[in-house]
């Protein structure tokens, strides 16, 4: 199999701050997070410009100018530079203690699942525990702002996953989402950067990026023979994760979501409109 992975741009506008000329701001960026349970981010200062991706609750950014009502920030996950509305930020906020570790939970009012609940969080988002409680024998962690949280859905800062593939499994049937990296709705190479985060890896966040980047690249063979459970396979524009047994697990516009199907199949099905895969590369 002939590899055509892709490379680096070191210039590359989602990954650096460059100013209107294309070259480098002189500018160090002011902290500031997230605040809402997660925000878009563009190319342009313009709710009509597509979006590139997202950034959850508890994402920490620096912030490199304003106009009107947007802020121009590099996410501190995966380098991420875009345009977002300075609403989503706040700029007063104490170190993130703990991260949500299945892929949906809700915020309660107080330690309390019989009452409404006043929020959302996904997988991966950075919370302030100051507290913790037991109610009719669930434990909850509490919240700076106030609110509870099921304990058992969150974990410590510094404890991980070790088995990104197990971690996007828990994922399936996640809606497919342009863009999307929570577990709201993901998209291929949100599928993969989301996974591996939980395994305290930091990777780059679209697919091209990671096909530059991740581990190495390996011989898949003719018919893809050598393939192992882990691997990434890169397509133009997609990546996929093989589970092992002959099994493919992404988020795709095809099923419309995070599906496993056979790997060889999928491979004649996406080739049809979008050529063969480009390459492999394994997490050593």
């Amino acid at each position: 199999m002939t590899s055509l992975l892709p490379t680096l741009n070191p210039l590359d506008r989602r990954l650096n701050v460059l100013d209107d000329n294309g070259k480098l701001l002189n500018s160090k960026g002011k902290p500031a997070r997230i605040k809402v349970a997660f925000t878009e981010l563009r190319a342009k200062p313009e709710r009509t410009c597509p979006i590139d991706t997202q950034l959850m609750f508890g994402e920490d950014v620096l912030v490199h100018s304003e106009i009107k009502g947007w802020s121009l920030v590099q996410a501190q996950r995966d380098q991420y530079v875009g345009w977002l509305e300075s609403i989503t930020l706040q700029h007063d906020y104490k170190p993130v203690t703990h991260l949500v570790s299945v892929p949906r939970t809700f915020l309660y009012p107080e330690p309390d699942l019989k009452l409404p609940h006043k929020g959302m969080r996904s997988m991966g988002t950075g919370l302030v525990i100051i507290g913790e409680e037991t109610k009719r024998g669930t434990e909850y962690k509490i919240l700076e702002t106030g609110e509870a949280v099921i304990a058992s859905h969150i974990r410590p800062i510094g404890e991980h996953d070790t088995d990104y593939v197990f971690v996007a499994e828990t994922l399936m049937r996640t809606p497919y989402l342009w863009a999307g990296t929570t577990a709201f709705g993901i998209d291929c190479s949100g599928l993969v950067k989301l996974a591996m985060f939980m395994c305290g890896q930091n990777v780059l966040r679209d697919s091209d990026m990671q096909a530059a980047t991740i581990g190495t690249e390996i011989d898949a063979g003719e018919s893809f023979e050598n393939i192992k459970r882990g691997d990434l396979i890169f397509w133009r524009g997609h990546v996929g994760i093989a589970q092992g047994d002959g099994l493919l697990l992404h988020a795709n516009g095809n099923s419309m979501d995070v599906t496993s199907e056979p790997l060889l199949p999928a491979i004649e099905r996406i080739a049809y409109l979008y050529e063969k895969p480009t390459g492999v590369r394994r997490i050593l």
